[in-house]
C-alpha cells in the first residue's frame, strides 16, 4: 500500500491511499465531490465511517450527503432503521442489498462456505464457522429474509443453498475490493507509519 502525507499551508492535510483521500481533523474543507468519490470507491459505507474519515462535524457531513441525495447522485439504504449505508445511484438496488449483507464478516463467511460447498446442512455450516448454533441460526434467518439463501428439505435435514449463485459470484467479483478485511488494511497503515 502506498501512503503519502502531503502538507501545505494553504491546503488541508490529506493522506492519499490508493487514490482515496482521508481528511484530517484539522481540515475544514470537504466537498460533495470528495464524498461522492469515497462512496463510489466504498459502496455500502456507513455514516459513522464517513464521519470518522472526513473529520468534519456531523451537521456538515449531513448537509453534503443531503445535497448528494437531493441531486440524485447517491442512494441511502436504511436497514431496519438502525443502520444506514450509502451507494452511488449507478449501483443497482439488488446489488446494494447483497453488498449491505455481505459487509458483515460472519455473513460473508457463511455465503462463501455455501458458495464453495453448494448445498450445506445446518450442522456443516455451524462446524465450519466455529460459532454457536443460535448465532448461525440468526444469520441464516437474516440471509433468508434478504433472499440470498433458500432452504430445501433433505432426507434428514434442511439444506441451505444460494438463491442465485451466479449473481452472488458476479457481485463478489465486481465489488471484491469492498469485502477486503479492514483489519489487515489498518495493520498495514500502522506499520507504514512507524
Amino acid at each position: 500500500m502506498n501512503l503519502e502525507l502531503s502538507t501545505s499551508e494553504d491546503t488541508a492535510t490529506t493522506k492519499h491511499v490508493t487514490n482515496i483521500k482521508y481528511f484530517s481533523r484539522d481540515s475544514p474543507r470537504i466537498t460533495s465531490a470528495s464524498l461522492l468519490n469515497y462512496i463510489n470507491k466504498n459502496p455500502g459505507i456507513r455514516y459513522r465511517e464517513l464521519l470518522r474519515l472526513s473529520g468534519v462535524h456531523n451537521g456538515v457531513l449531513s448537509y453534503h450527503l443531503y445535497l448528494l441525495e437531493k441531486k440524485g447522485r447517491i442512494r441511502i439504504h436504511r436497514i431496519r432503521n438502525r443502520m444506514t449505508r450509502y451507494y452511488i445511484t449507478q449501483i443497482p438496488d439488488k446489488d446494494a442489498k447483497v453488498i449491505s449483507s455481505l459487509k458483515n464478516k460472519m455473513i460473508l463467511q457463511i455465503v462463501l462456505h455455501i458458495l464453495t460447498h453448494d448445498m450445506c446442512s445446518f450442522s456443516n455450516i455451524v462446524e465450519s464457522s466455529g460459532k454457536a448454533r443460535s448465532t448461525i441460526s440468526w444469520y441464516l434467518n437474516r440471509l433468508k429474509d434478504v433472499g440470498i439463501i433458500s432452504i430445501e428439505s433433505g432426507e434428514r435435514c434442511q439444506l441451505y443453498t444460494l438463491t442465485d449463485s451466479k449473481e452472488i459470484k458476479k457481485i463478489l467479483f465486481r465489488y471484491k475490493y469492498v469485502f477486503l478485511d479492514e483489519s489487515v488494511d489498518n495493520y498495514v497503515e500502522i506499520m507504514d507509519n512507524l
